[in-house]
């Protein structure tokens, strides 16, 4: 991995963006790994920065379960909602759009403007509801490569993701093995282990046991939400750490000098989870969380791309990967980022690791924090892109 010479700063915003729609599958449909297929299947993305003339200085954005495109910059009219990721993408920050064209698009089987389960089934003119077929990561990743050659590149120079976006970046390095340069999985794994599997079977079956769930049918009815809430604080409690908890919420009582001796929010956590699912809840499709969950349970690489050898899937790789965990991440701990870089490594390839050092858990990568972002910077520079026109 290339250090990073420069002073790196806070950088400034992209500013004002658009979200974009890219439709493709309208003639011949689009095979899915279970041998079903869709069609026309259409992607939001959203892009920062400009393609060189070459097209290889673009950077793959890949986002989290439940993310979307919109990764940085503000939509007109809505300054207070910056993208996700906006502490990484910008002019002068760990992914510079001054130097790179970057490309964040909203997974197939998403509800952020993709083809998911939400979307009109052309066949009947009505949302498809459980009768979208079910997808994998490989499915999400060959999708995109429709979009990344619909736009012109030529080669990727870096892709990065985190969690469920760094399982897409190793699929992508292990599917089209030419066609990255760098590869920046973080906080993620290889494949689920049964803890990942049965905290997203628990979500699943908060939905589905919702009565207004119907079947997977509620569109144009009532929604499913209090099962989606629930899943939702499932989720975000195991994004957090023990650590975090005390650091944010400890046992402080949310306005009250005691407790209310009911079964409303008395503590500071409970108020919080509560809000976070109502959030939650207006934004996301329960239906869409029921698929993508299941996309990141099935996905293995080693069994996949090697036969069940995770050195094996790996050994196509032509990358230069760069791998970050975080200390107090207990959903993806380190040893599961240890895991494919001593694959890497067996095969002699070019790859970087380091732990950081972080309190706040899973989230970590998201949040603000200047050692991951020179690290990203530093190994983006290593590969000598060419500024866009």
């Amino acid at each position: 991995m290339s250090e990073y010479t420069g002073s790196f700063q806070s950088g400034s915003s992209v500013g004002v963006v658009e979200k974009r729609f890219f439709t493709f599958a309208e003639d011949a449909p689009f095979s899915l790994e279970s041998g079903a297929s869709l069609g026309p299947v259409t992607l939001a993305y959203e892009t920062y920065g400009r393609l060189s003339p070459s097209g290889d200085n673009a950077v793959l954005v890949c986002h989290a379960l439940t993310g979307d495109s919109h990764a940085a910059g503000i939509y007109e009219g809505q300054e207070a909602k910056t993208g996700w990721w906006e502490v990484m993408i910008g002019p002068g920050k760990g992914i510079d759009t001054d130097k790179y064209f970057v490309i964040c698009s909203n997974v197939l089987g998403g509800c952020m403007g993709s083809t998911g389960p939400s979307s009109v089934n052309p066949e009947t003119g009505r949302p498809y509801g459980l009768d979208f077929p079910v997808l994998t990561i490989a499915d999400m990743v060959r999708a995109q490569k429709r979009l990344v050659d619909h736009l012109g590149v030529t080669r990727l120079h870096a892709v990065i993701g985190g969690s469920m976006g760094g399982m897409q970046v190793l699929e992508w390095a292990a599917r089209y093995p030419e066609q990255v340069g760098a590869a920046i999985p973080l906080a993620t794994a290889a494949r689920h282990t049964a803890l990942h599997i049965a905290f997203n079977e628990v979500a699943r079956q908060a939905i589905v046991s919702d009565p207004d769930w119907n079947g997977g049918d509620y569109y144009g009815r009532n929604l499913p939400a209090h099962g989606l809430a629930v899943a939702r604080m499932i989720g975000h409690i195991t994004y957090l750490s023990d650590e975090a908890m005390r650091h944010k919420f400890g046992r402080g009582l949310q306005d009250r000098a005691d407790f209310s001796f009911s079964f409303e929010p008395d503590f500071q956590v409970e108020s919080y989870l509560h809000y976070q699912a109502r959030k939650f809840v207006e934004r996301f499709d329960a239906n869409s969380f029921l698929y993508i969950t299941r996309a990141a349970d099935y996905f293995d690489l080693g069994q996949t791309h090697g036969g069940g050898s995770l050195t094996q899937a790996l050994s196509r790789a032509k990358s230069r990967f760069l791998a970050v965990s975080f200390t107090s991440d207990w959903l993806y701990p380190t040893y599961q980022t240890r895991e494919f870089v001593q694959a890497l490594k067996r095969n002699g390839q070019d790859v970087s690791f380091c732990e950081i050092d972080a309190q706040w858990g899973h989230d970590a990568f998201l949040l603000d924090n200047p050692r991951l972002a020179a690290l990203i910077a530093g190994h983006l520079g290593g590969g000598q892109p060419r500024p866009g026109a």
